[in-house]
């Protein structure tokens, strides 16, 4: 993985993203701490999407019976 400075990132811009479009992770720093990636958008990192509700959204425990008894009294 490649890792530019933000002053390199804009002057050379381009050509980081022709070297991510063929198929290279590029991250960019400020003053050495990396603050974001360039990745393409057909690679794993960038298409998972798991687990981004995580703490967010509540399943409750008996979601698999919800509704039963409305199902049940449709097909009767």
């Amino acid at each position: 993985m490649k890792s530019v400075n933000v002053h390199e990132a804009k002057t050379h811009f381009s050509r980081l993203l022709e070297q991510v479009a063929a198929g290279e992770t590029v991250v960019i720093a400020k003053a050495g701490s990396p603050v974001a990636k360039l990745s393409p958008l057909d690679s794993p990192v960038a298409a998972q999407r798991t687990g981004f509700l995580v703490g967010r959204v509540m399943v409750p425990d008996d979601f698999n019976r919800m509704g039963d008894d409305q199902i049940s009294q449709s097909f009767m």
